[in-house]
């Protein structure tokens, strides 16, 4: 992934755009970092692909719009061959997803067919973030309610940094991490009981939250969701994994992390 396309002209690097789009059941957040010299102008068609792949991400997923390709496929009204050619990529990449992950994530042992959610925000992020790339930038971030893609950097001194948030306060941070591509955490703190265990049928958590970072927000989202569910008996898998890296927070609040997560800090235990 190219972290830049222009060279700074100055010594500093600014914020040339933040925008935001309410869009799949939340805000998605997007900030262009790069030379002070270039002007929003300059990446309004690169941003424009990106929203638009947002909503045409939501049209084709979405699981609440009875008339989605998705919903249809669910209630075989739509072979997969007929659906649009994202449905066939997304489910391939649940299928390695499951594999991965020992079948603690499975869209596939939900109720009323298959359900993607789990991986498609952050897949869908990750796509706006590889539209990005064109802009005359120097970095960029796209926040997908906490599913979080990145590329380059937003200063000449630090790379990004994000906070993951405290399960027990949520105003608060309980931890911060340096990051230098995705990171997507998962948890039952702010919708409540929404994630199944696929091996028990449960909409239960073992912890209450995990994140994950990697080289792919939607790979990472399904780590994050099979971590939540099955706890700190998942982590020597993903310990093992290329690339990704994870933190979890138990019920209790304490927290564990694999060898190379990429973390600055940790707050104060209370």
């Amino acid at each position: 992934m190219s972290t830049a396309t222009r060279e700074p002209g100055h010594d500093v690097i600014s914020k040339i755009a933040h925008h935001e789009e309410e869009v799949m059941g939340t805000v998605v957040t997007i900030d262009l970092f790069g030379d002070p010299a270039t002007t929003s102008e300059e990446v309004t068609v690169p941003l424009r692909f990106a929203i638009s792949s947002l909503y045409e991400a939501d049209d084709v997923f979405s699981t609440w719009k009875p008339s989605s390709p998705m919903s249809r496929v669910r209630r075989g009204e739509l072979a997969i061959i007929d659906a649009p050619n994202s449905i066939a990529e997304v489910l391939e990449g649940c299928r390695a997803a499951r594999s991965l992950t020992d079948g603690w994530f499975d869209p596939w042992a939900l109720p009323g067919g298959v359900d993607p959610t789990g991986y498609v925000k952050g897949w869908a992020a990750q796509r706006a973030l590889n539209h990005l790339l064109a802009a005359p930038v120097l970095g960029a971030i796209v926040n997908a309610a906490g599913d979080i893609a990145t590329f380059g950097v937003p200063s000449l001194r630090k790379p990004f940094q994000v906070g993951i948030v405290d399960s027990a306060s949520t105003s608060e941070l309980t931890a911060v991490v340096k990051l230098t591509n995705c990171i997507a955490t998962s948890g039952s703190y702010e919708r409540g009981a929404h994630l199944m265990n696929p091996r028990s049928g449960w909409f239960t958590t073992r912890v209450a939250s995990a994140s994950v970072t990697g080289p792919e927000l939607g790979l990472a989202d399904a780590i994050a969701t099979a971590l939540a569910i099955a706890g700190d008996e998942l982590l020597p898998a993903v310990e093992n994994l290329d690339e990704y890296e994870a933190f979890i927070v138990s019920h209790e609040g304490q927290r564990v992390w694999t060898s190379g997560f990429p973390l600055v800090a940790l707050s104060v235990q209370r």
